[in-house]
């Protein structure tokens, strides 16, 4: 059994012996309350046998229980008011004989008396439960009625519940009936075999039924995870339809540091291109899950989102990562909470083709990755994106690669205004070919190990990213939002006065 139907099963055992140890304190307590009065019983007739004296004249008891026996029947005989004075006149000169007949007369009237009293006290019962029925049934009739009125309102979809109907199950049935085993996913995503399929697992060789990094790999595809999406087609992603919805149910342990998936086209050449890329990272900047892309071997701007605005992914039990491919770009949902947004940067596949799913076992530097995937699902289901997703990370960016800026680093730490000028110009003599009639611009800041270098053109930056690889660190720059504005605006300004973007201007 799992661990949680193992807890479940202890907390069951734990009830049972509560309530047993409940029905023992209380047969005990039953017992001691009859001890308690059969020892009462045993005293009182103790007391009375005591309060008798032994050298009493016989005469004198007769006399004394005949007066006892004259007032009960007094008490049962009271509305005559004249029977008291005769009675005592005549029982004083009676003998024992007549003494006899009274007792035979008076047990007989209190049995009858007695015989009365019950009758009276089961007359008034059966009354009061009588009473009680009626009562009940107004007060069932009154509310059916109402619940008459409910089902009217709310139509077929409303059942009432049968009054007095047993729907009576055990304790470990409730609670099983509630949870949902870590390895799958809850019936509430609705992940059927009609819409999709499972991919993982499997029918394994080796009998197990989850994935986890091999803790000897050294490069990403050491060991790694891979398997293919069938039937993807771009057009029905784009209109919702078709296969479009990954989902993966998984367990990051509290130690591990990091873990990733990535989604690959065809030809992505050793996943040198990588269209998706999710990266939960616990212990980088405070805790942040990295959303990114890849181009020719270059990651791109990636999406950061802290891992205090996601639900909690390290040291649960279960977790369920869903990505769905639409129109806009690729929507990240961590247990049913829409988190993230990585918009297309790349053009999908433009015809019907299987996608690649990789789970790599290291990162980029060879550092391990861990977690456990249980399950991979992978077809269709509408569209979960909706409502205002202004606050969804990554929705409505601008494209923060810069086409014509080039990032150079690796280079060596300068401090000093002259150390800034050698900077620059020795970059400047590298890139001078890139940079047109107008040479290139270069930006060395004071105190880096970096520098900036803008070229003439997003070509030859391209070129330059080809040639000068050998030489250089080299990768493309990323831009700010200031940026992206103003370029904008001088793009617009040079489409009015009849000029390109790349000769409108520096």
């Amino acid at each position: 059994p799992t661990p949680e139907e193992e807890s479940l099963l202890e907390l069951y055992s734990t009830v049972k012996s509560y309530e047993r140890e409940a029905a023992r304190l209380r047969e005990q307590a039953a017992k001691a309350k009859l001890a308690a009065a059969n020892e009462k019983y045993r005293r009182e007739q103790e007391a009375e046998r005591n309060n008798e004296e032994p050298g009493a004249d016989v005469g004198v008891r007769k006399k004394s229980r005949k007066k006892k026996i004259r007032k009960e029947k007094n008490s049962f005989m009271g509305d005559q008011p004249g029977a008291n004075s005769d009675e005592e006149s005549s029982d004083e000169d009676s003998d024992e004989g007549s003494m006899g007949s009274d007792e035979e007369t008076l047990a007989e009237r209190r049995a009858a008396k007695l015989r009365q009293m019950r009758e009276d006290l089961e007359f008034k019962k059966q009354s009061a439960e009588d009473e009680a029925a009626i009562a009940e049934e107004r007060e069932r009739q009154r509310h059916l009625a109402e619940a008459d009125d409910v089902d009217e309102d709310l139509g077929p979809l409303l059942k009432r519940k049968k009054i007095g109907a047993s729907n009576a199950s055990s304790l470990i049935r409730n609670l099983e009936g509630q949870a949902t085993p870590p390895h799958d996913f809850s019936g509430k995503l609705k992940m059927s075999r009609v819409s999709g399929s499972v991919l993982f697992p499997s029918h394994n060789e080796d009998g197990s039924n989850y994935w986890s990094p091999p803790p000897t790999a050294s490069n990403p595809n050491d060991g790694c995870f891979e398997m293919e999406l069938p039937g993807f087609e771009s057009a029905q992603a784009q209109a919702g339809a078709g296969n479009n919805t990954l989902a993966v149910k998984f367990m990051a342990p509290e130690d591990s540091r990091r873990f990733s998936l990535n989604i690959a086209g065809p030809g992505h050449r050793d996943y040198h291109d990588i269209l998706f890329h999710f990266n939960p990272r616990q212990r980088e900047k405070g805790g942040q899950v990295v959303i990114n892309d890849k181009q020719e071997g270059i990651w791109g701007s990636a999406v950061n989102v802290p891992l205090s605005q996601c639900p909690i992914i390290f040291g649960q039990p279960s977790m369920t990562l869903i990505i769905q491919i639409t129109g806009d770009g690729y929507d990240v949902f961590i247990d049913n909470k829409h988190c993230a947004r990585l918009e297309h940067r790349t053009q999908l596949p433009p015809n019907k083709c299987p996608l690649t799913l990789q789970f790599p076992s290291t990162d980029d530097y060879g550092n391990p990755e861990g977690w456990l995937v249980y399950k991979v699902w992978w077809g269709h289901k509408a569209i979960m994106a909706t409502g205002d997703l202004s606050n969804v990370a990554g929705v409505n960016m601008f494209s923060s690669i810069h086409p014509r800026k080039l990032f150079v680093s690796g280079l060596s730490k300068i401090h000093s205004e002259p150390e800034v000028d050698l900077r620059k110009a020795e970059l400047e003599r590298a890139f001078r070919k890139y940079g047109g009639a107008h040479g290139v611009s270069v930006i060395a800041p004071t105190n880096s190990s970096y520098a900036f270098v803008e070229v003439e053109s997003e070509r030859q930056a391209d070129l330059a990213l080809r040639e000068m690889q050998s030489q250089y660190k080299i990768n493309r720059a990323r831009r700010t939002k200031h940026e992206a504005l103003q370029e904008e605006r001088a793009a617009a300004e040079a489409s009015g006065k009849g000029k390109s973007k790349e000769s409108a201007g520096w």
